[in-house]
């Protein structure tokens, strides 16, 4: 089972506009969707849509409008009990997929909410194979949550603990990847138990899942040359490269999404590019949760890494050619058409 946790969740309403937006002007839609969002949702909606065990994680009240949309889809979840209403974000999309999104900040939660939701996650999790931690994070969260999260669940698994990935941006993104653990006192808190002392269990995930943008901020804390995400997207041999760099930081694997260039995966063994034919894109929302999506199916059915990058962008491109935030099926996608090319890491 993938098990997905949200902090931030949303109600995801998607405004298709007839042509291009124009600021100051009174435009009407063609079309509005509403689908319960948010990074990790979405992944475990695509999952349930493949078929594949999932459940989501995450705050909000019963009678939510995002937790009677997951009902409604039939995706599997557990939540955290609050009062404030989860966010609302607006995607405007126009013809030829070009999209604009406004995101609201998300209800406040103490830090007692926090620690629930943390211990919310630590026993859902357990026997998972995977833990996705995605999404931005609520107002008041320290920026290391994402990191403290995962060091948690490897403390409770005890090395059994599932995989885990994060898909996230700005801080908590850089501060899961500069999560260096904490050290081994003999008990097994924080360490392996051993006794040695100098052993740590980081919060470092198994699996980074950035765009370019977010892929240039994270390596060149790496030690990676200064690059913008327009030049990595645009190259995929130097977005290959940084993600090398990530992973020597000591990240298990890095999915590198490029928009309509692909996507490339580095792992400690090779690194790869994925690439597929051109699609009539309609929206780009969650594009890039159906991608990660796409990777946990095939990683969870024994697929070799490339495989999985083909299964990645299959999902990726099928998800922008569907209205709103739809996500695809597996029955939807067509990683036949995927083109697999072999890089270099450095």
């Amino acid at each position: 089972m993938i098990v997905t946790f949200t902090a931030n969740p949303s109600l995801d309403r998607t405004v298709a506009l007839p042509g291009p937006l124009e600021r100051g002007e009174v435009q009407r839609a063609v079309s509005v969707r509403q689908e319960s969002g948010g990074k990790g949702v979405n992944v475990s909606r695509a999952l349930v849509a493949s078929g594949l065990e999932s459940l989501a994680v995450l705050p909000g009240a019963d009678s939510d409008p995002v937790l009677a949309g997951l009902r409604e889809s039939a995706v599997p979840f557990v939540s955290l009990p609050i009062d404030e209403p989860l966010r609302t974000n607006v995607a405007l999309t126009e013809p030829g997929g070009v999209t604009t999104k406004i995101n609201e900040p998300g209800p406040i939660l103490a830090a007692d909410q926090q620690e629930a939701l943390i211990k919310l996650l630590l026993e859902s999790s357990r026997g998972a194979g995977w833990v996705v931690l995605a999404g931005s994070l609520p107002p008041g969260f320290p920026d290391n949550f994402y990191a403290t999260v995962a060091r948690r669940i490897r403390e409770a698994g005890n090395g059994t603990a599932p995989l885990i990935a994060v898909d996230s941006s700005g801080a908590p993104l850089a501060a899961a990847l500069a999560d260096a653990g904490t050290p081994d006192d003999g008990t097994g808190a924080g360490g392996t138990g051993t006794g040695g002392g100098t052993t740590t269990r980081s919060g470092k995930p198994d699996l980074l899942k950035p765009n370019a943008e977010e892929l240039a901020e994270l390596a060149a804390a790496a030690g990676f040359p200064p690059a913008s995400g327009d030049e990595l997207e645009a190259d995929p041999a130097a977005a290959a490269a940084a993600a090398a760099a990530v992973v020597r930081s000591g990240v298990g694997a890095v999915l590198a999404t490029l928009g309509s260039k692909g996507a490339v995966l580095v792992t400690a063994d090779g690194a790869w590019l994925a690439t597929h034919p051109p699609v009539a894109a309609v929206s780009t929302v969650g594009a890039g949760d159906s991608a990660l999506a796409g990777y946990l199916l095939a990683h969870g059915r024994g697929a070799a890494p490339a495989d999985c990058l083909r299964q990645a962008v299959a999902h990726g491109a099928a998800a922008a050619s569907l209205p709103g935030s739809t996500v695809p099926a597996v029955n939807q996608t067509t990683p036949d058409a995927v083109t697999i090319t072999a890089l270099r890491k450095d």
